[in-house]
Protein backbone atom coordinates (compact mmCIF):
# COMPACT_ATOMS: atom_id res chain seq x y z
CA UNK A 1 0.00 0.00 0.00
CA UNK A 2 1.30 3.53 -1.06
CA UNK A 3 1.40 6.29 1.94
CA UNK A 4 2.64 9.83 1.88
CA UNK A 5 5.78 10.62 3.48
CA UNK A 6 6.60 14.81 3.43
CA UNK A 7 10.34 15.70 2.96
CA UNK A 8 12.00 18.81 3.68
CA UNK A 9 14.99 19.01 0.97
CA UNK A 10 17.56 22.02 1.26
CA UNK A 11 20.48 22.83 -0.90
CA UNK A 12 23.71 22.74 0.43
CA UNK A 13 26.05 25.27 0.33
CA UNK A 14 28.50 22.44 -1.14
CA UNK A 15 25.86 21.92 -3.59
CA UNK A 16 24.52 18.63 -2.63
CA UNK A 17 20.82 18.35 -1.11
CA UNK A 18 19.53 16.79 1.93
CA UNK A 19 16.24 15.66 2.78
CA UNK A 20 14.63 14.94 6.49
CA UNK A 21 11.14 14.58 7.48
CA UNK A 22 8.73 14.70 10.36
CA UNK A 23 6.64 11.90 9.32
CA UNK A 24 9.44 9.53 9.65
CA UNK A 25 12.51 9.91 12.77
CA UNK A 26 15.68 9.49 12.15
CA UNK A 27 15.18 9.64 7.71
CA UNK A 28 17.93 11.94 6.73
CA UNK A 29 19.47 11.50 3.07
CA UNK A 30 21.69 12.85 0.93
CA UNK A 31 22.70 13.29 -3.05
CA UNK A 32 23.69 15.63 -5.77
CA UNK A 33 20.82 16.30 -7.48
CA UNK A 34 17.15 16.29 -6.01
CA UNK A 35 15.95 12.60 -7.97
CA UNK A 36 18.92 11.38 -6.74
CA UNK A 37 18.44 12.79 -2.56
CA UNK A 38 14.57 11.41 -3.13
CA UNK A 39 15.45 8.20 -4.34
CA UNK A 40 17.79 7.22 -1.51
CA UNK A 41 14.86 9.28 1.00
CA UNK A 42 13.07 6.55 -0.51
CA UNK A 43 15.35 3.38 0.27
CA UNK A 44 16.31 5.32 4.15
CA UNK A 45 12.51 5.26 4.30
CA UNK A 46 11.93 1.68 3.99
CA UNK A 47 14.55 0.53 5.82
CA UNK A 48 13.29 2.50 8.92
CA UNK A 49 9.56 1.06 8.71
CA UNK A 50 10.84 -2.64 8.47
CA UNK A 51 13.02 -1.86 11.61
CA UNK A 52 9.90 -0.23 13.23
CA UNK A 53 7.58 -2.55 12.23
CA UNK A 54 9.50 -5.82 14.03
CA UNK A 55 10.14 -4.07 17.08
CA UNK A 56 6.18 -3.88 17.18
CA UNK A 57 6.05 0.46 16.54
CA UNK A 58 3.66 1.57 13.89
CA UNK A 59 4.42 4.63 11.71
CA UNK A 60 0.96 6.18 11.30
CA UNK A 61 1.22 7.91 7.40
CA UNK A 62 -1.31 9.01 5.39
CA UNK A 63 -2.61 7.60 2.91
CA UNK A 64 -2.59 8.70 -0.84
CA UNK A 65 -5.69 10.81 -1.73
CA UNK A 66 -7.30 10.24 -4.87
CA UNK A 67 -5.66 13.63 -6.36
CA UNK A 68 -2.82 15.51 -4.87
CA UNK A 69 -0.60 17.90 -6.16
CA UNK A 70 3.39 16.76 -6.56
CA UNK A 71 5.93 18.72 -8.14
CA UNK A 72 8.27 17.51 -10.91
CA UNK A 73 11.68 18.39 -11.17
CA UNK A 74 13.73 18.00 -14.12
CA UNK A 75 17.22 19.44 -15.49
CA UNK A 76 17.11 21.17 -18.70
Amino acid sequence: MERIINLHIEKLPEGYYIATSDDIQGLVAQGRTVAETMEIARDVARRLIEAQTERKHVTKLRPIAKRFDMPLVFAN
